[in-house]
């Protein structure tokens, strides 16, 4: 069985599309993924670009992607720790 990474690389313009396409504000996004707003509205801006799996498989469930939905990691670099 492979191993999760140490941390996802995410694209915050994706998570931000994504939250938008489905009306939900960011605080209650945050809330319903249990990270805050501030963590979130980072992610979004690209100001962080990396999350621990538990806060990646959070943020994908309160966005209701399926386990294997990849939309929110970044397409460039590389998804695997620094």
């Amino acid at each position: 069985m492979k191993a999760a990474p140490a941390t996802y690389e995410v694209d915050g313009a994706a998570i931000r599309k994504l939250r938008m396409s489905r009306g939900t504000q960011i605080a209650d996004l945050a809330s319903n993924a249990g990270i805050t707003r501030s963590y979130l509205q980072r992610l979004e801006t690209g100001v962080r670009r990396r999350m621990r799996p538990p806060a990646y498989v959070a943020l994908r469930s309160a966005l209701g992607l399926q386990p294997d939905d990849d939309k929110l990691l970044a397409t460039t670099g590389e998804t695997n720790p620094e």
